[in-house]
């Protein structure tokens, strides 16, 4: 492994969530060109659904998504490899997303299926420690099979001690403020109110501070920036244009912040917009050359799909000017991959 080379880590859905994978596979990126190769399984764990580190020293997180949620932390070792390091419960079931503060003092984890909010505190080597709260959100949307009660789907944490919690179920983006000592979410409060039968999934904060939405139900993005009553809804635009089904998985954006990206399983398709601060347009929608995209990532000037159900990584590498996203190479074999994290050794 030379020095110029990274990481792309994979999680999956292994046995336990009638997946196929086995936990938490690694491959090697070559930044000059965007090729991705196998280097084999990093860790053997249960469901690790969703992965995120540490913003200093190098631990890995994964939320295992298991009917007794868990969380998973690795310490990564020079080569990539994973040594597990420590397991903390969530206290709820089906953890779908995990985050750390920009301080690295405290984890957070999304139970999906009991619409409930984790809170660890993290030691100064990055390990978690047995949660200091569990916020159970409430509310129901108007879908009678997957809104009737919350269902929490991401935490996003900023630099300020704020969280944004998207919650399918009760179309939401909740807010809530981390008490740095006590470790626990005060003053919960609805953040985004969505039109009924949304379904927030996932969400992106840019750099001019606006909030876009990923909506899984009603395949929307939606776009919100700060007023005087929070985050005020200023548009939305459908996730694709091709007809039928269409759930939206991640959104994310370019490196520069011009260009948004959206995952649509069912066409299986990366929607592109250009975003002026202002709104999104879109610009293009291209083929993940794969079945069900749950998770994309950018790195450099290249974009990586997860594709669940057809067991592939692919690449493409993105044009500069148009932001669009060309096919590069072969699809990399994954079994059920769910997420891609992106690591840059020290």
């Amino acid at each position: 492994m030379t020095a110029s080379r990274e990481f792309v880590y994979v999680g999956s859905y292994t046995g336990e969530s009638g997946g196929e994978g086995e936990g938490i596979a690694l491959l090697s990126r070559d930044p000059a060109t965007g090729d991705l190769s196998r280097l084999g399984l990093a860790a053997r764990t249960p469901s690790p659904s969703f992965l995120a580190r540490h913003p200093v020293v190098p631990m890995l997180y994964a939320a295992n998504e298991l009917d007794v949620g868990t969380v998973s932390a690795f310490r990564v070792g020079p080569d990539g490899s994973l040594k597990l390091d420590a397991v903390v419960r969530t206290g709820g079931v089906h953890p779908c997303h995990v985050a750390v503060t920009p301080d690295g003092r405290h984890l957070l984890a999304a139970n999906y299926s009991s619409g409930s909010v984790s809170v660890h505190p993290v030691d100064a080597e990055g390990r978690p420690g047995e949660r200091t709260d569990l916020l159970d959100l409430f509310g129901e949307g108007p879908d009678p099979d997957r809104q009737k009660g919350p269902h929490a789907h991401m935490v996003a944490p900023d630099d300020t001690g704020h969280v944004l919690i998207a919650d399918l179920g009760s179309d939401r983006v909740w807010r809530a403020r981390l008490d740095p000592l006590s470790g626990r979410l005060l003053d919960l409060a609805p953040a985004i109110v969505t039109r009924p039968g949304f379904g927030p999934r996932h969400l992106l904060r840019t750099p001019d501070g606006a909030v876009l939405v990923a909506g899984e139900l009603s395949a929307e993005l939606s776009w919100h920036r700060p007023g005087a009553g929070g985050l005020e809804r200023a548009g939305a635009t459908p996730a694709t244009t091709i007809p039928g089904e269409a759930f939206p998985s991640e959104v994310t954006g370019g490196p520069d912040g011009r260009f948004v990206y959206l995952a649509n399983r069912g066409p299986d398709t990366v929607a592109i917009f250009a975003w002026d601060g202002e709104r999104a347009t879109r610009v293009g929608e291209v083929p993940t050359g794969g079945v069900w995209p749950r998770h994309l990532t950018v790195a450099g000037d290249h974009l990586y799909v997860a594709n669940e159900r057809s067991h592939a990584v692919t690449i493409f590498r993105i044009d500069p000017q148009s932001g669009l996203p060309h096919p590069q190479g072969a699809p990399v074999a994954e079994s059920s991959p769910t997420c891609l994290l992106r690591w840059l050794p020290a």
